[in-house]
């Protein structure tokens, strides 16, 4: 029980990640597409205030596996050390470059850190997803739950769609952000990009749900077992559908918030595909898995775990929500802007 109630804890936080974080990769994604600087200042002071406490969720994440499943976090973190070295890397450039872009006034200067910030934001974006993509489709594990496979292992066809697949959804997400935070020219030149973003996604999110039924089976079989879940498909559906609607009738908060439902729904959808395995082995999946019980630390931790989230998940949902209420409005750049 408390292991699945751990699990839960991880999962609404990573659901918060991507959620949050999402708008900022995909802001990132189009930055190098602004017309002029002045574009660019208001895409980045648009993420200003929440970036860097939108990542906070990522930390949850990974120290909660680690605190959690030790073992999944040990499997996964030496298995896949070149990914997150990468990951890492491209995390730090991509903070280095939202904070020095505007130390200085140099056109080169702040276009040489125009680059870093897209390209990382971009390379978060697939990284996170070639992730995922692996967990759905499995990886080698052995008998003492080790990856044993090499680094052409990790980026298999599969997972290099889904992290193209991330890229999209982060691209169309991050899009509908801009348009919210924006107005004036740069307002009118992100409101064009919706409807190319929408359509991007919609063709990755095809081929991904294809290629899910052909190289991760398992993923649908809780599905076909239980049809009321295909519920959760459905409302997805629905979401991208209410995102063209509420574009159309300029109501872009409420495109916004479809587009985070979509994200929600698809972690649904992923959650219920794998529960209760966290890591699945492509050698023999029913022994060599990690799930959330041969995996888990004892109950006496997890009991402590679960105190320390019941007092600290409110402390950064509270805080949160006051930094996105203070600074929630159009933006507006001012002397202290980045």
């Amino acid at each position: 029980m408390l292991e699945s109630i751990w699990y839960a804890v991880i999962g609404i936080a990573a659901i918060f990640y991507v959620v949050l974080d999402g708008f900022d990769l995909g802001v990132g994604a189009f930055h190098l597409l602004a017309k002029d600087d002045l574009q660019r200042r208001h895409f980045l002071n648009a993420i200003g205030p929440v970036w860097d406490g939108n990542e906070v969720w990522l930390i949850i994440v990974v120290g909660g596996l680690f605190a959690g499943f030790p073992n999944v976090y040990a499997t996964l973190f030496s298995g896949f050390y070149t990914l997150f070295m990468i990951l890492i890397a491209a995390l730090i450039f991509r903070a280095v470059a939202i904070e020095f872009r505007s130390k200085r006034e140099s056109t080169l200067w702040r276009s040489i850190w125009d680059i870093l910030f897209s390209f990382a934001s971009i390379l978060v974006a697939f990284l996170l997803g070639v992730l995922i993509g692996n967990m759905v489709e499995g990886i080698p594990l052995d008998a003492e739950q080790n990856y044993i496979g090499t680094l052409s292992d990790i980026f298999k066809p599969y997972p290099i769609l889904i992290g193209i697949t991330a890229i999209s959804l982060f691209a169309m997400h991050g899009s509908l952000f801009l348009v919210m935070k924006t107005e004036g020219k740069t307002h009118n030149l992100v409101r064009k990009w919706i409807h190319p973003a929408i359509y991007v996604f919609l063709f990755f999110v095809s081929l991904a749900t294809l290629a899910t039924w052909l190289y991760a089976p398992h993923m649908v079989e809780r599905f076909y077992r239980f049809p009321a879940l295909f519920v959760f498909p459905l409302l997805a559906l629905g979401a991208i559908a209410n995102v063209f609607i509420q574009v159309k009738k300029k109501n872009d908060g409420w495109a916004f918030i479809s587009s985070s439902l979509c994200l929600i729904l698809l972690f649904f959808f992923y959650g219920i595909g794998t529960y209760p395995i966290i890591v699945s082995s492509t050698l023999l999946p029913d022994t060599h898995s990690l799930t959330i019980y041969n995996s888990a630390s004892t109950q006496t931790t997890l009991k402590n775990l679960l105190t320390v989230a019941v007092i600290g998940v409110p402390l950064v949902l509270g805080y949160g929500f006051w930094v996105y209420r203070i600074f929630s409005g159009k933006v507006k750049l001012d002397h202290s802007s980045y």
